[in-house]
């Protein structure tokens, strides 16, 4: 029990190492290569911060562990809005772009519909609900069109060359990679350490592996995006915080989820619906909360997630 708890400490201190890194080289990219950190932020961070709740899964799919995999994914879903979003606004009011709100917001809404509808077997052809391998494809489909829209709006903002910035001693956009890099690994390394150790915890006291998926791993596989956005938030990149949020929501439930349901089919288990009907009706609480005459997500949005 007490190797777990030390465990635990050195995955939350990766975890923080790691963000802030990720943070500072991700901005600094972003002025690098011209574009906003918005972009940087819904690609190469929301990515990188999703590679723990990705690995957790298709291990988890792998050893045929269904209740793990759909408990992380929709717990994830919902920490990203109601935790994540939520302390981040109350850290510092989120500026939300025009872009975001015509299309990050709904694209995260369509993920939620679709993984809502494609669970729904049984309304259909009366088997037991569950994301087929075909479901997978659809999602992973989806994500498809997502990133490249991203990847499209990337190279329409990219700016010239920045040899006078070079000449100035700037960092390179190679520097900037590589920082990102190392905050990745710090990312995915204390990721690990935390939900392996909080799992162990949990099981030492009795929980089920479908409230262990639901709370333990779910949060504990949001933590890169929770340290990300707080980090990225404190320093006033709130656009690389909302994007790495709305970016992680929309690579969780079309692409993690797409890639955990292709390697093996998962059961929806008893009050899954009502898990996922959460998760949808915090997806549509950030739309409200986010159309304001001043675009600003204020700490009062903060505490109603």
């Amino acid at each position: 029990m007490l190797t777990h708890a030390l465990l635990l400490v050195l995955g939350l201190a990766l975890l923080t190492g790691g963000g802030e890194m990720l943070v500072r080289g991700a901005s600094a990219l972003a002025t690098s290569l011209g574009v906003s950190p918005l972009v940087v932020g819904l690609t190469v961070v929301a990515f990188g911060t999703s590679a723990p709740a990705l690995a957790v899964n298709v291990a988890a799919a792998v050893d045929g562990k269904g209740d793990i995999s759909f408990g992380n994914i929709v717990g994830s879903s919902i920490a990203n809005i109601g935790l994540i979003v939520g302390a981040t606004a109350l850290v510092r009011p989120l500026a939300v772009h025009r872009t975001v709100i015509l299309r990050e917001i709904p694209m995260m809404l369509l993920a939620a519909a679709a993984t809502l509808v494609l669970c729904l077997d049984g309304l259909l052809d009366g088997r037991a609900d569950a994301f087929t391998r075909l479901d997978g494809v659809v999602l992973l489909l989806f994500f498809a069109v997502f990133l490249y829209y991203t990847v499209n709006d990337a190279l329409r903002q990219r700016g010239g060359p920045r040899k006078e910035d070079e000449q100035r001693g700037r960092p390179t956009p190679v520097r900037d990679v590589l920082l990102i890099a190392i905050g990745l690994g710090g990312l995915i390394a204390g990721g690990k350490l935390t939900v392996d150790a909080a799992v162990e915890l949990a099981r030492a006291v009795g929980v089920s592996e479908v409230v262990i998926g639901l709370t333990v791993v779910a949060i504990g596989t949001s933590l890169p995006e929770l340290v990300t956005a707080i980090i990225a938030s404190a320093r006033g990149q709130a656009d690389l915080a909302l994007g790495n949020v709305t970016g992680s929501n929309i690579f969780n439930l079309l692409f993690v989820l797409g890639i955990t349901a292709t390697i093996q089919p998962i059961d929806i288990p008893p009050s899954g619906h009502i898990d996922l009907l959460v998760m949808a009706a915090l997806t549509v609480t950030v739309l409200p909360l986010s159309i304001n005459p001043h675009r600003r997500m204020g700490r009062p949005a903060g505490i109603v997630l």
